[in-house]
């Protein structure tokens, strides 16, 4: 049997990368529902569309964060 330690160690790390694919998802996701590319507005400089991707990660990170840290207990 493994360790407690190390089974939560382990629960973090797929946390993580769980976090970052659905981060990715859902600008991918995003990226095909808007009228514009997000990738060039941000290269342009375009805040507005910084501060929505910003949202939007930060959304997601505190609801995987979430279920992360309740299946942890």
């Amino acid at each position: 049997m493994l360790d407690p330690i190390l089974i939560n160690v382990l629960y973090a790390m797929m946390g993580g990368f769980l976090t970052l694919f659905f981060m990715w998802l859902g600008c991918k996701i995003f990226n095909h529902m808007v009228c514009f590319n997000i990738s060039e507005e941000l290269s342009k400089g375009n805040i507005a569309v910084g501060l929505m991707i910003m949202g939007i990660f930060i959304g997601i990170g505190v609801a995987n964060g979430l279920v992360i840290g309740l299946g942890l207990n």
